[in-house]
């Protein structure tokens, strides 16, 4: 030990205290303040997205974060809540490409004043205008939304044939899995699967997770769309706008838990996802070969950025936010 080592010593002792020989140093995964600052921002500008979700979305604009990271930024402290234990389907879906597997089902949307009827004998059935009727199509591989119809009342299997013939226009599935209800077990409909060389299949009655990707795509929709609505429209062009509104920016902004925070369209155009890209390191002190929050990417430029956050909403609807991030000036 040299003289000069405890001169050292004794002036950092003077002029930050006894306690400044044995202070550690700031840790190098430690992330600047700036980094809470944009998590809990965007939390105010998007309070329906959880940690997951904020971890998926800062992800394709350069900011890797784990979920647990964003949780103790954004001070979480509730206690998770419990899940049933359900029955599960015994059988697996799978598909390996685009376009091999669709989902196809039907859904009721209520209007504004939902579903309020008259009392039996004067009940009305689910029709317009007390509710909408909307056929979704969901590439398995993708989770890509293909397509949707709109209709005033329960459609018939010709309705619902003439929805899929639109959009085989441009592709056709292998194969498609919906639910047994009249529409899809008609005889006519099984006539027209064999025509077009499609195999047909029917998810399991009582079975829990037997259709559960398109039943997962309608309740998102549901709740990040026509839920948000402050009126669902009465007239067919208005729902049918915001509807195609939503699966725009469901397809290309918003990432997918099952596709690893890529997008929809990211994975059926087969384009590099915006994940893999080189990210932003606002640590200072991180070593540029260690590993970051999934996904795995290089880093863009030198530790240590510091960064701003830009939200903006596709069409100007506050329900569809697309964010980026930009270096600070």
């Amino acid at each position: 030990m040299t003289p000069a080592t405890i001169a050292s010593w004794t002036a950092r002792v003077d002029e930050e205290g006894p306690d400044a020989i044995v202070r550690l140093s700031e840790p190098v995964n430690k992330f600047p303040d700036f980094v809470g600052y944009l998590v809990r921002h965007l939390k105010i500008l998007c309070p329906t997205v959880g940690k997951v979700k904020i971890a998926q979305i800062l992800a394709p604009a350069g900011l890797h974060l784990g979920p647990t990271t964003v949780r103790r930024m954004l001070r979480e402290t509730r206690a998770p809540i419990p899940c049933p234990t359900l029955q599960t389907a015994p059988r697996k879906v799978t598909a390996r490409k685009p376009n091999d597997l669709w989902h196809v089902d039907l859904t009721t949307v209520p209007t504004s004043p939902g579903f309020w009827t008259s009392w039996s004998p004067f009940a009305l059935p689910q029709v317009w205008p007390f509710c909408w009727w909307v056929a979704v199509a969901v590439d398995h591989y993708s989770r890509r939304v293909t397509g949707f119809a709109i209709f005033r009342c329960q459609p018939t299997s010709a309705a619902v044939r003439e929805f899929l013939e639109r959009l085989f226009q441009s592709h056709q599935p292998q194969c498609f899995v919906s639910d047994q209800g009249s529409q899809f077990t008609a005889r006519e409909f099984k006539r027209w699967c064999r025509r077009r060389g499609i195999r047909q299949r029917f998810g399991a009655i009582g079975k829990y997770g037997s259709h559960a990707v398109i039943e997962r795509c309608i309740r998102t929709i549901k709740h990040e769309c026509t839920r948000r609505l402050i009126l669902v429209p009465y007239r067919f062009v208005a729902i049918e706008q915001e509807l195609a509104l939503y699966v725009s920016w469901y397809d290309g902004h918003r990432p997918h838990s099952r596709l690893g925070a890529a997008t929809p369209d990211e994975v059926y155009h087969h384009r590099r996802p915006a994940t893999k890209t080189p990210r932003f390191e606002p640590r200072p002190r991180w070593p540029r070969r260690s590993p970051c929050a999934s996904p795995q990417s290089l880093i863009r430029g030198q530790p240590g950025v510091a960064l701003d956050i830009a939200v903006r909403y596709h069409a100007g609807r506050r329900h569809l936010p697309i964010v980026t991030l930009k270096r600070a000036a």
